[in-house]
Protein backbone atom coordinates (compact mmCIF):
# COMPACT_ATOMS: atom_id res chain seq x y z
CA UNK A 1 0.00 0.00 0.00
CA UNK A 2 3.16 2.35 0.82
CA UNK A 3 4.50 1.36 -2.45
CA UNK A 4 1.40 2.35 -4.20
CA UNK A 5 1.12 5.77 -2.52
CA UNK A 6 4.55 6.87 -3.24
CA UNK A 7 4.19 5.48 -7.11
CA UNK A 8 0.82 7.97 -7.42
CA UNK A 9 2.50 10.59 -5.43
CA UNK A 10 6.02 10.44 -7.96
CA UNK A 11 3.59 10.85 -11.13
CA UNK A 12 1.72 13.98 -9.30
CA UNK A 13 4.97 15.64 -8.86
CA UNK A 14 6.09 15.01 -12.65
CA UNK A 15 2.74 15.78 -14.24
CA UNK A 16 3.12 19.10 -12.43
CA UNK A 17 6.65 19.58 -13.51
CA UNK A 18 5.62 19.09 -17.02
CA UNK A 19 3.26 21.75 -16.78
CA UNK A 20 5.24 24.28 -15.54
CA UNK A 21 7.64 23.81 -18.34
CA UNK A 22 4.84 24.05 -20.84
CA UNK A 23 3.41 27.25 -18.60
CA UNK A 24 6.58 28.67 -18.71
CA UNK A 25 7.38 28.09 -22.46
CA UNK A 26 3.81 29.33 -23.37
CA UNK A 27 5.01 32.63 -21.14
CA UNK A 28 8.17 32.90 -22.94
CA UNK A 29 6.12 32.64 -26.23
CA UNK A 30 3.59 35.11 -25.07
CA UNK A 31 6.26 38.07 -24.28
CA UNK A 32 8.28 36.94 -28.01
CA UNK A 33 4.80 37.54 -29.89
CA UNK A 34 4.03 40.87 -27.67
CA UNK A 35 7.26 41.96 -27.83
CA UNK A 36 7.39 41.20 -31.86
CA UNK A 37 3.24 43.13 -31.81
CA UNK A 38 5.31 46.32 -30.53
CA UNK A 39 8.17 46.36 -32.52
CA UNK A 40 5.62 45.72 -35.76
CA UNK A 41 3.30 48.75 -33.97
CA UNK A 42 6.53 51.00 -33.70
CA UNK A 43 7.11 50.29 -37.45
CA UNK A 44 3.91 51.25 -38.03
CA UNK A 45 4.08 54.22 -36.97
CA UNK A 46 7.38 55.12 -38.17
CA UNK A 47 6.39 54.35 -41.59
CA UNK A 48 3.12 56.45 -40.82
CA UNK A 49 5.28 59.42 -39.82
CA UNK A 50 7.48 59.00 -42.79
CA UNK A 51 5.12 58.78 -45.51
CA UNK A 52 3.19 61.98 -43.78
CA UNK A 53 6.55 63.70 -44.09
CA UNK A 54 6.43 62.53 -47.64
CA UNK A 55 3.30 63.85 -48.45
CA UNK A 56 4.36 67.58 -46.99
CA UNK A 57 6.98 67.24 -49.32
CA UNK A 58 4.91 66.38 -52.52
CA UNK A 59 2.59 69.27 -51.40
CA UNK A 60 5.31 71.60 -50.68
CA UNK A 61 6.96 70.94 -54.44
CA UNK A 62 3.25 71.10 -55.61
CA UNK A 63 2.77 74.48 -54.33
CA UNK A 64 6.12 75.46 -55.79
CA UNK A 65 4.82 74.53 -58.90
CA UNK A 66 1.61 75.68 -59.23
CA UNK A 67 3.23 79.13 -57.52
CA UNK A 68 5.88 78.95 -60.23
CA UNK A 69 3.62 78.44 -62.64
CA UNK A 70 1.55 81.61 -61.69
CA UNK A 71 4.22 83.51 -61.46
CA UNK A 72 5.23 82.33 -65.12
CA UNK A 73 1.72 82.91 -66.31
CA UNK A 74 2.23 86.93 -65.41
CA UNK A 75 5.67 87.67 -65.97
CA UNK A 76 5.63 90.53 -68.16
CA UNK A 77 7.58 90.74 -71.44
CA UNK A 78 8.10 93.94 -73.85
CA UNK A 79 6.54 93.98 -77.27
CA UNK A 80 8.76 95.94 -79.00
CA UNK A 81 8.28 99.52 -78.25
CA UNK A 82 4.37 99.01 -78.61
CA UNK A 83 3.31 97.04 -74.93
CA UNK A 84 4.43 94.66 -72.19
CA UNK A 85 2.42 91.46 -71.93
CA UNK A 86 2.30 88.72 -69.38
CA UNK A 87 2.44 85.32 -70.69
CA UNK A 88 -0.88 84.40 -69.96
CA UNK A 89 -1.77 87.27 -72.39
CA UNK A 90 0.15 85.68 -75.06
CA UNK A 91 -1.79 82.54 -74.33
CA UNK A 92 -4.92 84.30 -75.15
CA UNK A 93 -2.98 85.76 -78.53
CA UNK A 94 -2.25 82.37 -79.95
CA UNK A 95 -5.69 81.06 -79.25
CA UNK A 96 -6.65 84.10 -80.95
CA UNK A 97 -4.31 83.83 -84.08
CA UNK A 98 -4.93 80.05 -85.00
CA UNK A 99 -8.71 81.80 -86.24
CA UNK A 100 -6.87 84.78 -88.18
CA UNK A 101 -6.05 84.43 -91.61
CA UNK A 102 -3.19 82.55 -92.28
CA UNK A 103 -2.14 84.98 -95.25
CA UNK A 104 -1.72 87.46 -93.20
CA UNK A 105 -0.22 85.61 -90.32
CA UNK A 106 2.47 84.45 -92.39
CA UNK A 107 3.57 87.91 -93.31
CA UNK A 108 3.97 88.28 -89.20
CA UNK A 109 7.65 88.17 -88.35
CA UNK A 110 7.81 89.51 -84.89
CA UNK A 111 5.37 89.52 -81.45
CA UNK A 112 4.51 93.05 -82.33
CA UNK A 113 3.27 91.94 -86.11
CA UNK A 114 1.00 88.75 -83.75
CA UNK A 115 -0.56 91.24 -81.14
CA UNK A 116 -1.49 93.53 -84.22
CA UNK A 117 -3.25 90.44 -85.91
CA UNK A 118 -5.05 89.47 -82.85
CA UNK A 119 -6.24 93.25 -81.39
CA UNK A 120 -7.26 93.34 -84.96
CA UNK A 121 -9.29 90.26 -85.46
CA UNK A 122 -10.60 90.58 -81.80
CA UNK A 123 -11.68 93.78 -82.56
CA UNK A 124 -13.00 93.21 -85.63
CA UNK A 125 -15.15 90.65 -84.56
CA UNK A 126 -16.59 92.95 -81.73
CA UNK A 127 -17.37 95.31 -84.54
CA UNK A 128 -18.35 92.82 -86.92
CA UNK A 129 -21.05 94.09 -89.76
CA UNK A 130 -22.15 92.99 -92.97
CA UNK A 131 -21.40 95.89 -94.40
CA UNK A 132 -18.14 97.17 -93.06
CA UNK A 133 -15.26 96.58 -96.00
CA UNK A 134 -12.19 96.05 -93.76
CA UNK A 135 -9.90 97.07 -96.26
CA UNK A 136 -12.20 100.22 -96.83
CA UNK A 137 -14.33 101.27 -94.34
CA UNK A 138 -12.22 99.94 -91.29
CA UNK A 139 -8.78 99.47 -90.36
CA UNK A 140 -7.49 98.44 -86.74
CA UNK A 141 -3.96 98.42 -86.18
CA UNK A 142 -1.60 99.40 -82.50
CA UNK A 143 1.01 102.53 -82.92
CA UNK A 144 2.95 103.37 -79.70
CA UNK A 145 0.66 101.24 -77.28
CA UNK A 146 -2.92 102.31 -78.39
CA UNK A 147 -5.40 100.64 -80.30
CA UNK A 148 -6.35 103.02 -83.40
CA UNK A 149 -9.81 102.18 -85.11
CA UNK A 150 -10.27 103.96 -88.66
CA UNK A 151 -13.78 104.28 -89.57
CA UNK A 152 -14.75 106.09 -92.98
CA UNK A 153 -16.76 108.93 -92.98
CA UNK A 154 -19.47 107.57 -95.33
CA UNK A 155 -20.75 105.06 -92.05
CA UNK A 156 -20.85 108.45 -89.65
CA UNK A 157 -22.02 111.35 -91.93
CA UNK A 158 -23.47 112.57 -95.15
CA UNK A 159 -21.14 114.31 -97.18
CA UNK A 160 -20.06 117.75 -96.21
CA UNK A 161 -22.90 117.21 -92.98
CA UNK A 162 -21.23 116.56 -89.56
CA UNK A 163 -24.77 115.11 -88.15
CA UNK A 164 -24.23 111.49 -87.26
CA UNK A 165 -26.49 109.92 -89.14
CA UNK A 166 -29.01 106.97 -88.39
CA UNK A 167 -26.67 104.29 -90.25
CA UNK A 168 -23.93 104.96 -88.05
CA UNK A 169 -25.64 103.52 -85.04
CA UNK A 170 -24.83 100.05 -85.19
CA UNK A 171 -21.10 100.74 -85.38
CA UNK A 172 -21.33 103.19 -82.59
CA UNK A 173 -23.52 101.21 -80.23
CA UNK A 174 -20.58 98.35 -80.66
CA UNK A 175 -17.70 100.76 -80.47
CA UNK A 176 -19.69 101.71 -77.16
CA UNK A 177 -19.63 98.19 -75.70
CA UNK A 178 -15.94 97.44 -76.61
CA UNK A 179 -15.09 101.17 -74.23
CA UNK A 180 -17.76 100.76 -71.64
CA UNK A 181 -16.35 96.86 -71.35
CA UNK A 182 -13.65 97.76 -69.32
CA UNK A 183 -12.93 100.87 -67.09
CA UNK A 184 -9.46 101.88 -67.57
CA UNK A 185 -10.27 102.47 -71.19
CA UNK A 186 -9.51 106.27 -72.34
CA UNK A 187 -10.99 107.27 -76.02
CA UNK A 188 -9.91 109.99 -78.34
CA UNK A 189 -12.05 110.66 -81.50
CA UNK A 190 -10.16 112.25 -84.22
CA UNK A 191 -11.86 113.99 -86.81
CA UNK A 192 -9.84 113.77 -90.13
CA UNK A 193 -10.97 115.78 -93.96
CA UNK A 194 -9.50 115.56 -97.30
CA UNK A 195 -7.51 118.56 -98.86
CA UNK A 196 -10.46 120.00 -100.26
CA UNK A 197 -11.68 123.21 -99.09
CA UNK A 198 -15.12 123.82 -97.39
CA UNK A 199 -16.81 126.92 -96.47
CA UNK A 200 -20.70 127.59 -95.61
CA UNK A 201 -22.58 129.31 -92.94
CA UNK A 202 -22.26 126.75 -90.25
CA UNK A 203 -18.31 125.42 -91.12
CA UNK A 204 -15.80 127.85 -91.38
CA UNK A 205 -13.08 125.60 -92.93
CA UNK A 206 -11.74 121.90 -92.47
CA UNK A 207 -10.60 122.46 -89.42
CA UNK A 208 -14.03 123.39 -88.16
CA UNK A 209 -15.31 120.45 -89.84
CA UNK A 210 -13.09 117.60 -88.48
CA UNK A 211 -13.64 119.10 -84.89
CA UNK A 212 -17.84 119.51 -85.31
CA UNK A 213 -17.53 115.49 -86.84
CA UNK A 214 -15.64 114.57 -83.68
CA UNK A 215 -17.67 116.52 -81.01
CA UNK A 216 -20.82 114.90 -82.74
CA UNK A 217 -19.28 111.63 -82.41
CA UNK A 218 -18.48 111.92 -78.71
CA UNK A 219 -22.04 113.59 -77.61
CA UNK A 220 -23.47 110.18 -79.59
CA UNK A 221 -21.10 108.08 -77.65
CA UNK A 222 -22.26 109.87 -74.40
CA UNK A 223 -26.08 110.82 -74.89
CA UNK A 224 -27.37 107.69 -76.86
CA UNK A 225 -24.77 104.82 -75.60
CA UNK A 226 -24.12 105.91 -72.44
CA UNK A 227 -19.95 106.01 -72.54
CA UNK A 228 -18.73 108.12 -69.58
CA UNK A 229 -17.66 111.75 -70.72
CA UNK A 230 -14.74 111.66 -68.69
CA UNK A 231 -13.44 108.85 -70.91
CA UNK A 232 -13.87 110.81 -73.53
CA UNK A 233 -11.88 113.60 -75.49
CA UNK A 234 -12.89 115.19 -78.80
CA UNK A 235 -10.63 116.48 -81.47
CA UNK A 236 -9.88 117.52 -84.91
CA UNK A 237 -6.88 117.25 -86.88
CA UNK A 238 -8.24 118.71 -90.48
CA UNK A 239 -6.37 117.43 -93.74
CA UNK A 240 -2.92 117.61 -91.88
CA UNK A 241 -2.71 114.13 -90.97
CA UNK A 242 -3.72 112.25 -94.66
CA UNK A 243 -3.19 108.16 -95.29
CA UNK A 244 -3.14 108.87 -98.83
CA UNK A 245 -2.91 111.14 -101.26
CA UNK A 246 -5.64 114.52 -102.61
CA UNK A 247 -5.47 113.80 -106.44
CA UNK A 248 -8.05 110.91 -107.18
CA UNK A 249 -11.82 110.73 -105.76
CA UNK A 250 -10.81 107.09 -104.15
CA UNK A 251 -7.70 108.92 -102.20
CA UNK A 252 -10.01 111.70 -100.91
CA UNK A 253 -12.21 109.01 -99.52
CA UNK A 254 -9.41 106.96 -97.94
CA UNK A 255 -9.18 110.95 -96.07
CA UNK A 256 -12.13 111.39 -94.82
CA UNK A 257 -12.25 109.50 -91.67
CA UNK A 258 -12.97 109.50 -87.77
CA UNK A 259 -10.31 107.91 -86.18
CA UNK A 260 -10.84 106.43 -82.85
CA UNK A 261 -8.04 106.13 -80.54
CA UNK A 262 -8.36 103.71 -77.67
CA UNK A 263 -5.99 103.22 -74.92
CA UNK A 264 -6.77 100.03 -73.08
CA UNK A 265 -4.32 97.91 -70.72
CA UNK A 266 -3.23 95.31 -73.35
CA UNK A 267 -3.43 92.55 -70.68
CA UNK A 268 -6.87 93.90 -69.43
CA UNK A 269 -7.76 94.10 -73.07
CA UNK A 270 -7.22 90.32 -73.69
CA UNK A 271 -8.55 88.81 -70.69
CA UNK A 272 -11.85 90.88 -71.93
CA UNK A 273 -11.99 89.30 -75.13
CA UNK A 274 -10.85 85.43 -73.78
CA UNK A 275 -13.86 85.56 -71.47
CA UNK A 276 -16.19 86.98 -74.29
CA UNK A 277 -15.53 83.78 -76.49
Amino acid sequence: MRKIAFVLLGTVLMTACVSKKKYLALEHENGEVKSALAKTQFEKEELESKFAKIEARVEAYNSKINALTEENDVKMEAVGDVAVISNETKKHMRNTLTKVDQNKLRQATTLKDSMNLAVSYNLQKSLDNSTLNEDEDIAIDIDETVVMISISDKMLFDTASYRVSSKANNILQKLANVINSEPSIEVMVEGHTDARSINTDKIADNWDLSVLRATSVVRALQNKYNVAPEKLIASGRSSYLPVAGNDTKEDRAKNRRTRIVILPNINKFFALMASNE
